[in-house]
């Protein structure tokens, strides 16, 4: 029996099992009470928070087996806006009211072990509200395991399917059970949450690494009661927190912090019943969307009548923004945007159909209708633009923002595709061009919303690319490209890459845009898969047979996809065999740039880049500009998460100056994302040479003739012409927006348009308008942005993070015009200046912008935020009236004031919390996130724990066993944390003398003194304000501006400044010169040293009395010690300082006894002498100099000796052009007259003045007079104020043709400061020089501090650029620039200040300057300087190739001996596209053994060649005698001119910069549009040394031997002796080879230069060529096979036999 006991106790213990998961009981109603609640703020206390609470009971009954149901008793909802924890929540009972049908409607759920499934509830309840159940229901979901304590899972909530960590214990003595539930946000397989406005931003995975924006978890306690059925829930506690900044949350964020509490109350026995109505499905406990979407968070509507309120809005909008910008206009355009979006479709219909034919209103709704954001946008754009009623211009407008603010659905996708294939957007271009790209866009933003995308979206545009392939329309075939570049879907890779070389057959004949369109087309589908774009951009690249530009293309690709180590190196190892210049230097400069990145994206890369960059040669550096570059700069400031980069891509093909396209892209980093802003890329293909060569009629008989020379050369192939050619295109966020193509076809007909008849009908129509009167007013609205996340709280509110930015600016225009005489029907532009033109103008430009940044709950419901809200806006009116009078040249501009507008422009950003519910929107709160009255509660209560961390921090040093802070330590932390007061500053400038005042206010109060990060320096409240008001007293009527020319000038004059109060002439004499001359010896030496001296006016201060004095006291000591003498002394003391004085004004004249002359010309003579002797110094040192190397040391540089070229125009005599210097010759014309306004009138007068009510004159004045007897020219500017005398005198002088003075001099009378300046010609040894010098006695202190500040920025580029700096002591107070020329293209330059000497030598310059040869070639073009300019910059530029006896350089500067072959053309060079422009032949006359030049240009021919030891030429066969020359062509721009022992001829417009012959040497230049497409035995022109043989045949040979040879124009016969007598062949190898163990005959691939048949070897050469080898029993029939031969690779290399001389044989004579 005990056995049987105990069995059945233990089988009993087993069967009883405690479930853990909650259960509700049938027939029970469990009651509950809730409270929740969602706050948003700053952790800390103490300031502004905004929040919604939501209480009630809760009430769960069985309805059905696991069906529930739910219902809420004496719901109540609260607000908040207020201090935290101060001020309480407020009740929303209007909104508790609203909303009681649907919070008392019961719900029903599906529940079983802990987990909810569907959700039912009837329809009437909306999806805001129940989301609020699902919160309830939320606490409820609990998957618990039997088998386990701990655990984590994946569950499904509110938020979504997220990490889940359960810890379960159980308290057996209270008989409860403790669970613990936990959700990491962060880490989410299925997160809930909505993103509009962020499909063009990239996330960045790097950045994310290093710290987080968004952050959120979520604790969930439980206290449950165990029992046998399920659990009872006796408490359950929810708090979740967000944290979000834009600057990394761990320096300080925000946070939502959501908090649910439900406590058990009882049971009942009453059940809860649901309502009668039908429950539909409404998901599961997951948040659902619903009308947030579409409600903006920045304001609450309550919309009663959408289109009555649009209506409203739209007259509010249109009525007070016509003059100038209303504050509010952009939240208004907000209003409105969001009205439309809940309207419906029929009603937008109407209301345009309403406003249509009112300019101002369908101007503003056709402006909104792209912000609603949904695909009804573009229908309604659609059906408008076909149904006839929208403009092109207005539609291309519309549309280009419709497709970039709609959200991307299937639906928009069909209406863009319909809109793209429809035949009236056809038939406009630009309106296809938008449609097309647009369709891309909606493409590429659906794929980012569903990764799931079809690849039916863009296999219309595949279809498109293969029809245009087919028609081979290429214009249609790049939108295509572009297109798919846009939509960016992998499935787009194999159409692209058949139009590829290397993937396609139909490439071959594609052009080279189209290729690198179609690599460019790759880039956004990189970002979804970098491996299979890797694999074809490296193939592209490695291909050395494609064009340099694809190949560079491809590497800008490769390095977007993040390039792993491996195929970093791979890419370096190829630059080390890399034959191709511009590549090398492209990626290897690509590659340096990004070892110095900082963005986390690229460490990987920039770290590859880093080895790379070692392993490869530094020499690739040190190539010129000339050469393909990429750059890269980035900024990236890990702890705020943010950073911009900038790169920029310089692609080259020839070593040109203007380069083959340039790409410049700007990225922005933020708060984990990235975002290419902007990229914007120019292609400059053809269009120096469209601008700078010779447009002249096509000659079909020059181009025959000139195409029979080159088919003699063996398989001569043309190069591919450039067509005159430039592209632009633009793309934002990725996506290209508009690209144009502007060929020679458009360049024509905008030339035909503003040339032809129709320029002047346009041109009459707006004078008449003009003359009429205009008046505009025209506002622009834009959403500048829209960025939105929504995610689900805890609770079942939507939090939201946002930021929004509207924009409207408005112009105000009106303009009339009056003309005397009134101009007759037709008339000249000329006659329009023979008029009297009146205009007067008023323009009022204004802008308003508000920006809104949002986190907080937000539903249509009600709103709780946290908002910062900046507003801006400006104004700047202006009322002008101007009078143009040519006839009498006056000009006159008045500025009348403007009434009404004191704040010009005003700023303001603040934080508040906000609150308010649609049912009570005049109860809506604001509280200022940092009230001004909580400041000293703050500093009291809110740093404790800030306070302990300090204190900590200070006391780290302590013993770690002290615990006893000292006494003192906390007042100092509390010193340390004193609040900062709010920054407030008022300053203001007034502009008395046009009776103007501008006033700047600023005030600024953050929340910096918590927390030093950018989040919190950022909220609070910022403002600032420009205000411009009249100044106090008298009214300023107007300012008015008058310029008069001509004689008419001086009758504007109001101050006269002359000198008749300053040249007085001393009373007294006699007195002076009897006091003189009875101290005789004292001032001798006085006057003999201010008449020898040849200072300027300048030196004559107060050092110059200082010396007087001195001298006088010396001279007195000297004579005697008696009374008398000390008497005299006194005297000499009171003389000198009256001298000094008359000296200001008499100078000289004060020497007038015959001992002071005499005196004075001893120390002239002496002057004289000792600069005798220093110009025969200079003289010995310059031809010393030319004797040597022309490139100058840096001693020479430092001692550079300059030789004036200057003769004064102005000497009477020989004797005065020696004994004085032209500063002295300056003096003495300056002291003539040193205000002209005595002898002359002026030439310019300029008044600047405020007209006053009192008529007081006030104002400046700008007088100009020119002396042309003394080529002299003085400013004066004055201020028109009686008592003001303070002026700036400005004296300019040419004292020759190689010398010019300036004098400037202001301050009171113009004499506190003054300054000379100098500027002179002259030699630096045989060389022309230019030298500037500027001199100084005294300076204000405020312009030496900034000359200070500019020497040391001077010093410090120097010094970065690597121009030669040293520190030495100079002339003090001079500034002196010498610029001397080093060669046509070449300055040295050497500056000396006081302190330092600043050289540089062989700086470079753009063009080729006007000195000795190309001085002489300029008298061409007599005085047409456009021809000039274009000359010296061409010449400058050009590729030089030059023959010296037997030795030839390239245009590539390489250098080979050219052994020619005896009367044999070579091509020189020859312009090698199918225009043929020139070809420069070459010949060795083998009974002369002399050289010949035959130049075809043009329809002429031109022979160079040596007569009797003498350079002579023939034009078109007729000797034209060296006495004829210069030559000029009649037709085109050619020149023939004799240079020293030879001949040149120049015809830059043919491409032919020069040809230069003589006996021993030639040289050929072509223009710098030329490099690239030329060929010959002077190469390319294209820079790449390492390709420089190259046959006519495009083969790159090895030997110069063989390359020479090949350019040789073969013979035809040997009967003509003065006939070349040669050919080129392929020749067999006469021994035997085993090649891979096989017999082998070989026969050359490049051509040997063998005899005519009939004719025998005289001469004859070893070169080293390539053969392609055959097996030895191969049949090779011998004229198809060896031409075949050529094309096939090189076995191996070998030398042969190459003939140089033949003769005739017995046979042929």
């Amino acid at each position: 029996m005990r056995v049987l006991v105990l069995a059945l106790t233990v089988a009993l213990a087993a069967g009883y099992q405690v479930n853990f998961a909650p259960d509700f009981a049938t027939g029970r109603t469990y009651v509950y009470k809730y409270e929740a609640l969602v706050m948003g703020g700053l952790p800390e206390e103490g300031l502004a928070r905004a929040g919604v609470k939501v209480k009630s009971k809760v009430l769960i009954s069985a309805a059905a087996a696991d069906t529930f149901v739910l219902k809420l008793v004496d719901p109540e909802i609260f607000e908040y806006s207020g201090i935290w924890p101060k001020d309480a929540f407020i009740p929303a009972t209007k909104l508790t009211s609203a909303l009681a049908a649907q919070l008392l409607t019961p719900v029903k759920f599906e529940y079983a072990n802990g987990v909810v499934g569907k959700v039912f509830a009837p329809a009437g309840i909306s999806a805001t509200v129940l989301n609020v159940y699902r919160g309830i229901l939320n606490i409820f979901q609990m998957n618990i395991k039997k088998t386990q304590n701990v655990y984590e899972l994946q569950e499904a909530g509110a938020q979504g399917v997220c990490k889940t960590q359960y810890v379960i214990s159980e308290d057996a003595k209270a008989d409860r059970i403790h669970l613990t539930k936990t959700k990491d946000l962060n880490h989410c397989q299925e997160r809930i949450m909505k993103d509009i406005g962020l499909a063009y931003t990239e996330k960045c995975a790097e950045c994310e690494a290093r710290g987080k924006t968004l952050k959120g978890a979520a604790a969930f306690n439980y206290v449950m009661k165990p029992a046998a059925a399920g659990a009872l829930i006796l408490e359950a506690t929810v708090t979740e927190l967000i944290q979000f900044s834009p600057f990394n949350i761990l320096n300080g964020a925000a946070q939502m912090e959501a908090k649910q509490i439900l406590t058990f109350v009882e049971i009942e026995k009453s059940l809860v019943e649901p309502i009668r109505a039908e429950y539909l499905h409404r998901g599961s406990v997951q948040y659902e969307f619903g009308s947030e979407l579409l409600q903006t968070p920045i304001q609450l509507l309550r919309i009663s009548n959408a289109e009555a309120q649009i209506v409203e809005i739209l007259n509010h909008l249109v009525t007070n923004n016509l003059a100038k910008v209303h504050e509010d206009a952009p939240l208004k355009f907000i209003e409105l945007v969001q009205l439309l979006r809940v309207a419906r479709f029929e009603s937008i219909e109407a209301l345009w159909a309403q406003y249509k034919a009112r300019p101002d209103y369908r101007h503003w709704i056709l402006n909104a209708v792209p912000a609603i954001g949904t695909h009804a946008a573009l229908r309604f754009l659609k059906e408008k633009f076909l149904a006839g009623e929208l403009k092109v211009a207005e539609a291309a407008q519309a549309l280009l923002a419709s497709v970039h603010m709609v959200t991307a659905d299937l639906e928009a996708i069909k209406l863009a595709e319909g809109l793209a294939m429809n035949h009236k957007v056809k038939e406009n271009p630009i309106l296809r061009e938008i449609v097309m790209l647009g369709y891309g866009t909606l493409v590429a933003k659906y794929c980012v919303e569903n990764p799931a995308c079809p690849a039916e979206l863009v296999r219309p545009i595949h279809e498109i690319a293969v029809q245009a392939v087919a028609r081979d329309d290429i214009e249609e075939l790049i939108i295509a490209l572009k297109v798919l570049g846009n939509a960016g879907h992998p499935a787009s890779l194999k159409p692209i890459l058949k139009l590829l070389p290397g993937f396609g057959s139909a490439a071959a004949n594609l052009p080279l845009r189209v290729h690198i369109d179609a690599v460019l087309a790759l880039r956004n589908i990189a970002k979804k898969e970098p491996k299979m774009v890797q694999e074809m951009a490296v193939q592209l690249f490695m291909d050395k047979a494609l064009h340099p530009e694809l190949r560079m293309v491809a590497a800008i690709v490769l390095f977007e996809t993040k390039l792993p180590m491996g195929l970093v190196t791979t890419l370096a190892d190829a630059l080390l065999k890399e034959t191709n210049l511009q590549v090398a230097s492209f990626v290897f400069s690509f590659m340096k740039a990004m070892t110095k990145n900082t963005a986390p994206d690229f460490s990987s890369v920039a770290a590859a880049c880093n080895v790379a960059v070692k392993i490869l040669s530094p020499k690739f550096d040190r190539l010129s500009f000339r050469y393909s570059r990429a750059f890269y700069l980035d900024a990236y400031k890990n702890p705020w998460m943010m950073g911009a980069a900038a790169s920029a891509f310089y692609v080259n093909d020839a070593a040109t100056v203007f380069p083959r396209a340039i790409v410049a892209k700007a990225r922005t980093y933020l708060a984990g994302a990235y975002a290419d802003v902007l990229e914007i890329g120019v292609r400059t293909e053809g269009i120096q040479e469209a601008v700078l060569k010779t447009r002249t009629a096509e000659s079909a008989e020059r181009v025959i003739k000139m195409k029979q020379v080159m088919r003699a050369l063996s398989e001569w192939r043309s190069h591919p012409s450039s067509q005159p050619l430039a592209s632009v295109y633009v793309k934002f966020f990725g996506q290209e927006v508009a690209f144009a193509n502007i060929d020679k076809a458009i360049v024509d007909q905008i030339i035909e348009l503003t040339t032809g008849p129709a320029i002047h009908t346009v041109g009459r129509k707006a004078l008449d308008a003009l003359l009429s009167g205009i008046a505009m007013h025209h506002a622009k609205p834009l959403l500048v942005a829209e960025v939105r996340r929504i995610l689900p709280t805890a609770v079942g509110l939507p939090m939201e993070i946002s930021f929004y930015t509207a924009a409207v600016a408005a112009a105000s225009v009106e303009l009339q015009a009056t003309m005397t005489p009134p101009l007759p029907e037709k008339f000249h532009a000329a006659q329009i200046l023979k008029s009297d033109i009146n205009l007067r103008a008023a323009i009022a430009p204004s802008v308003s912008m508000h920006t809104y940044a949002v986190m907080g709950v937000n539903t249509d419901l009600i709103q709780a935020a946290l908002m910062t809200r900046a507003r801006v806006h400006t104004i700047v009116p202006a009322k002008v009236e101007a009078r143009i009078d040519m006839i009498k040249g006056n000009f006159k501009l008045q500025l009348l004031p403007v009434q009404g507008v004191d704040k010009i422009a005003s700023a303001v950003a603040e934080t508040f919390a906000v609150a308010r519910n649609v049912e009570d929107l005049a109860a809506a709160k604001m509280t200022p996130l940092i009230p001004a009255e909580v400041a000293s509660q703050l500093s009291r209560e809110t740093f404790t724990s800030r306070i302990s961390r300090m204190a900590s921090s200070l006391l780290g040093s302590m013993s770690a066993s002290s615990e006893i802070i000292p006494v003192e330590e906390p007042r100092k932390i509390a010193n340390r944390l004193k609040v900062r007061k709010a920054f407030e500053k008022k300053m203001c400038a007034a502009i008395e003398t046009f009776g103007i005042k501008a006033c700047t206010e600023i005030e600024s109060q953050n929340a910096a003194f918590i927390k030093d990060c950018p989040l919190y320096a950022i909220v609070g409240k910022h403002a600032v304000l420009v205000e411009v008001a009249p100044v106090a007293g008298t009214v300023i009527e107007k300012i008015e501006i008058e310029v008069q020319v001509g004689e008419k000038a001086a009758e504007k004059i109001i101050k006269v400044i002359n000198m008749s109060e300053e040249e007085e002439i001393i009373e007294d004499k006699n007195v002076l010169m009897r006091l003189k001359k009875i101290l005789a010896p004292g001032l001798k030496n006085i006057t003999s040293s201010s008449s020898s001296s040849s200072r300027s006016v300048s030196s004559r201060s107060s050092s110059s009395r200082s010396k007087i004095r001195s001298s006088s006291s010396s001279s007195s000591a000297s004579s005697s010690s008696s009374s008398s003498a000390k008497r005299k002394s006194k005297m000499v003391d009171i003389i000198a300082s009256k001298a000094s004085k008359a000296s200001k004004r008499l100078r000289s004249r004060s020497s007038s006894a015959s001992s002071s002359r005499s005196s004075s010309s001893k120390v002239r003579s002496s002057s004289a002498s000792s600069s005798r002797s220093s110009l025969r110094s200079r003289s010995r040192s310059s031809s010393s100099s030319s004797s040597r190397s022309s490139s100058m040391s840096k001693q020479e540089l430092y001692d550079i000796k300059f030789t004036k070229n200057h003769i004064h125009q102005h000497a009477v005599s020989t004797a005065r052009i020696t004994s004085r210097s032209s500063a002295h010759s300056f003096e003495t014309i300056y002291n003539k007259a040193k205000y002209l306004a005595n002898t002359i009138t002026p030439a310019v007068t300029i008044l600047i003045r405020a007209v006053r009510a009192d008529h007081k004159v006030q104002g400046y004045q700008i007088a100009a007079y020119l002396d042309k007897a003394t080529a002299r020219l003085q400013l004066i500017f004055a201020n028109l104020a009686e008592d003001d005398h303070w002026r700036i005198c400005a004296d300019g002088m040419m004292l020759s043709n190689h010398k010019l003075m300036a004098k400037v001099a202001w301050g009171v009378e113009c004499k506190q400061y003054e300054t000379e300046i100098t500027a002179e010609t002259g030699l630096v040894g045989q060389e022309p020089a230019l030298r500037m010098k500027l001199t100084w006695d005294k300076l204000p202190n405020r312009m030496k501090r900034y000359a200070k500040m500019l020497s040391e920025y001077i010093s410090r580029i120097a010094l970065e650029n690597r121009v030669t700096l040293a520190k030495v002591t100079n002339v003090r107070n001079q500034i002196k620039l010498t610029v001397a020329v080093a060669s046509e293209k070449t300055l040295n330059i050497v500056l000396k200040t006081p302190k330092r000497t600043i050289y540089k030598r062989d700086v470079a310059v753009p063009v080729s300057l006007p000195f000795g040869e190309t001085a002489a070639e300029l008298e061409t073009f007599q005085d047409n300087l456009g021809d000039k300019i274009t000359y010296m910059f061409t010449k400058a530029h050009a590729a030089k190739c030059a023959m010296i006896k037997d030795t030839l350089i390239t245009f590539n500067n390489r250098k080979y001996k050219n052994e020619m072959p005896h009367s044999c053309y070579q091509v020189l060079a020859q312009d090698c596209t199918p225009e043929l422009k020139f070809i420069v032949l070459l010949k060795r006359d083998h009974t002369q053994e002399q050289n010949q030049l035959n130049v075809k240009i043009a329809d002429i021919d031109i022979d160079m060649y040596p007569k009797d030891s003498v350079a002579m030429v023939k034009v078109n066969g007729v000797e034209i005698p060296i006495s004829n020359l210069p030559y000029q062509h009649p037709t085109g721009k050619i020149q023939i001119r004799q240079r020293g022992e030879g001949i040149a001829l120049h015809a830059p417009s043919q491409g032919l910069q020069e040809v230069y012959f003589e006996l021993n040497a030639l040289k050929v230049k072509v223009v710098d549009w030329m490099r690239g497409k030329t060929c010959g035995l002077c190469g390319k022109a294209d820079g790449e040394v390492r390709q420089e043989f190259r046959t006519p045949n495009e083969r790159l040979t090895k030997n110069a031997v063989s390359y020479a040879h090949s350019w040789v124009l073969p013979g035809k016969s040997c009967r003509d002796a003065s006939e070349c007598h040669m050919k080129l062949e392929s020749v067999k190898l006469e021994k035997q080879i085993v090649l891979h163990g096989q017999e082998s005959k070989c026969y050359s691939v490049e051509p040997v230069l063998r005899c005519l048949p009939g004719c025998l070897p005289v001469r004859t050469t070893t070169v080293t060529i390539g053969f392609h080898c055959l097996p030895a029993d191969t049949n090779l029939n011998r004229s198809e096979g060896l031409s075949s031969i050529r094309e096939k690779s090189v076995d191996l290399r070998e030398t042969a036999e190459a003939h140089l001389a033949c003769r005739c044989n017995a046979q042929c004579a």
